[in-house]
């Protein structure tokens, strides 16, 4: 007999766990469940399921096949594609699966899963107040396990089915695509935020020198989570560029080290920098994030993020009349059509060039103060194969 059971999800909506047990002279032989978003699909479920079950020798030939062979669930699926991928996950791709985990779908077998349990699963996502965008990298990184399992593992994960419930979370507005930014920074947000950080590195000479990493996101055009990889050995000052590990790429991130050139400023801030552990900015990106958008807020400077400062960068370089091939030798870009996203020109000309916080960010002098001082253990320049000016 079947038994139906009104669940509450995390996002508080509604789910029907079907369930049916078949027992034989008290012990139970067979427990099969599905969870649906109707109690009336349940019901059906629970009756398509037992007359199957009782027609002649069908029960007999379940529990040998089950014997036989467990049936994996898309958990399972999930585990095996980390456990045995030998290149290095991501982290965001690592907490995306984790996070799929914890959702019904990981319950189900694999071989049950369709593309309407799939957009279920998008929709449920949605719901729990992310944005179309975010479920879109879920999908895509879900599609990831369902491409290689069944030719992999022989783990009935069905492909199409992937493709299928793609194009309808698309169509439905379930999933989306990120909305590009066109926010660049105004030289007055610039100076507030400069002089923000100056003055809070004078009262803590041991904080994160956040002026120094904003102006170098803006002229080396590097992301937040490139600038805190970058190491001494891998900078070439005669060639003028730094070797960028694991760059963003859409079609692999880990292990894409990618030499890109360095503006002068650039190069010069680098050169600033006291020697104290082998990154040259030994920061998270977490704590610089932080004081990025607690800046913000204090000073009242409205919609502006960390990567702004990248964009605003790019579009410098083509408002100086530069052409493709050397804005992307800076920015890592691949083709044009990626890089065009961040020309949002307002000007031509330099908008840095009378820039009086250069000068500032640039001082070796106060860079070095906390390491004369004995408040850093300073290392030599050899041990970092970089070579002193």
């Amino acid at each position: 007999m079947g038994t139906i059971i009104k669940r509450r999800r995390k996002n508080g909506t509604i789910a029907w766990l079907a369930q049916i047990s078949v027992m034989r002279q008290g012990k139970v032989l067979l427990r099969e469940s599905q969870t649906f978003e109707r109690r009336s699909t349940a019901a059906a479920w629970i009756e398509n399921r037992e007359e199957r079950l009782a027609r002649p020798g069908a029960l007999d030939a379940l529990k040998s096949q089950t014997k036989s062979k467990k049936t994996p669930t898309l958990a399972d699926a999930i585990d095996k594609y980390v456990q045995e991928s030998n290149k290095q996950i991501g982290r965001t791709k690592t907490q995306v699966l984790k996070s799929i985990k914890t959702f019904d779908i990981a319950d189900q077998h694999c071989d049950a899963i369709t593309s309407a349990d799939i957009v279920e699963f998008a929709r449920e996502k949605l719901d729990s107040g992310v944005q179309p965008q975010t479920v879109a990298n879920y999908l895509s990184h879900l599609g990831a396990v369902f491409s290689i399992a069944r030719p992999a593992w022989g783990f009935q994960l069905n492909a199409q089915a992937m493709e299928d419930a793609r194009k309808v979370a698309d169509k439905l507005g379930i999933t989306g695509k990120s909305r590009e930014r066109d926010r660049r920074p105004t030289l007055d947000e610039l100076d507030q935020l400069m002089q923000h950080f100056l003055d809070r590195s004078r009262r803590r000479p041991t904080s994160i020198p956040m002026h120094r990493i904003i102006a170098f996101a803006i002229f080396s055009t590097r992301r937040q989570e490139e600038i805190v990889r970058i190491r001494w050995k891998d900078l070439d000052v005669e060639g003028k560029r730094i070797l960028v590990r694991d760059m963003k790429n859409p079609g692999e991130k880990i292990g894409n080290d990618v030499w890109c050139d360095l503006q002068e400023q650039a190069l010069s801030i680098i050169e600033a920098m006291p020697l104290i552990e082998d990154e040259i900015f030994p920061y998270s990106t977490d704590a610089i994030s932080a004081a990025f958008t607690r800046a913000c807020k204090l000073l009242e400077i409205e919609g502006l993020h960390f990567h702004d400062l990248r964009h605003d960068g790019v579009s410098r370089l083509f408002e100086l009349g530069l052409n493709i091939p050397y804005v992307a030798a800076n920015s890592g870009h691949r083709s044009w059509t990626s890089l065009k996203r961040y020309t949002h020109l307002r000007q031509t000309g330099d908008k840095y060039a009378d820039w009086t916080w250069l000068a500032e960010v640039t001082k070796r002098d106060n860079a070095l103060k906390l390491v004369r001082n004995g408040q850093f253990p300073r290392k030599r320049r050899s041990d970092r194969g970089v070579q002193p000016k």
